[in-house]
């Protein structure tokens, strides 16, 4: 029995409207300052611009970077295993349960549960990496 030519493109528009979705829900609503304000407790290990000497690597350029790729910083076995490449996406998972998204990772940080945080937080990193490019 021959399939309808309809039900195909019914399956392909549900596959675009999927992947327009997860590319713009990190920027729809998310607000830089309180992502910025929300990046302090992050600033504990991690600088935006490649500074000083801190217990987690530099968020400098981190989005389109492979996970576990900087030479001068020491990763967890699964960071550098991971074949994760730093996105709104990946760093949304991430974010949200560090150990669940790469088990085994050593980053001593329970998650932020709330997806607006999140959304906060991603949308300034992706301004703050951004200008470190510049630089």
């Amino acid at each position: 029995m021959r399939r309808p030519v309809g039900g195909l493109w019914f399956v392909v528009g549900g596959c675009v409207l999927l992947v327009a979705t997860t590319f713009t829900s990190h920027a729809r609503g998310a607000d830089v300052e309180k992502g910025k304000a929300a990046f302090e407790a992050c600033a504990a290990c991690h600088s935006l611009d490649g500074s000083g000497d801190y217990d987690g690597p530099t968020l400098k350029d981190v989005i389109g970077r492979k996970a576990g790729s900087l030479e001068d910083y020491r990763y967890s076995a699964a960071m550098k295993r991971s074949d994760v490449i730093w996105d709104a996406a990946s760093l949304d998972k991430y974010v949200a349960d560090p150990q669940a998204f790469i088990p085994g990772n050593r980053m001593a940080f329970a998650g932020i549960a709330d997806r607006g945080e999140r959304d906060d937080l991603i949308a300034f990193l992706m301004i703050a990496t951004k200008e470190t490019k510049s630089k």
